[in-house]
């Protein structure tokens, strides 16, 4: 049985140091995140929206003539960060999006944005995270990481 706390007793949950971002929680869906996803989405072709749930792997698919693209939008507190901090902070999303079957016909990607509206979009092949612009081509100034 775990002590009651006194009502005096602050915790470090329950009182932040102003200098301290609160916990991140993966928990449920970036909704502005999302909402501004689907023009986005759009401009590539049809959008379908997957149902919310603990074994959700993906957030929009986008039907296109090629490739058909599963696409994980998430929210990035630190949006320039490094691709090796980013695949490293977002692991878990990137293991289930490698999930996915694919061939050419078929992507994923993970979208990532910024409290200040930037967006950053990765393709997510089996053995490596690649940046690529928002109608899903390679950026050549931007690197590769297996």
């Amino acid at each position: 049985m775990t002590p009651m706390k006194n009502k005096m007793e602050i915790t470090h949950n329950d009182k932040l140091n102003e200098n301290e971002a609160p916990p991140m929680s993966r928990g449920p869906r970036p909704h502005r995140a999302l909402a501004e996803a689907i023009p986005i989405a759009k401009a590539r072709g049809i959008v379908q929206l997957a149902l919310s749930g603990p074994e959700r792997v993906f957030d929009i698919a986008i039907i296109s003539k090629l490739p058909v693209t599963f696409a994980r939008v998430m929210f990035a507190p630190e949006i320039l960060a490094t691709m090796q901090q980013l695949a490293g902070d977002f692991n878990e999303e990137i293991a289930q999006l490698r999930v996915i079957a694919r061939d050419a016909a078929i992507t994923a990607e993970l979208w990532l944005r910024s409290k200040h509206g930037t967006w950053r979009f990765f393709l997510v092949t089996p053995n490596s995270l690649v940046e690529i612009d928002r109608e899903g081509e390679r950026l050549e100034s931007r690197q590769t990481i297996g």
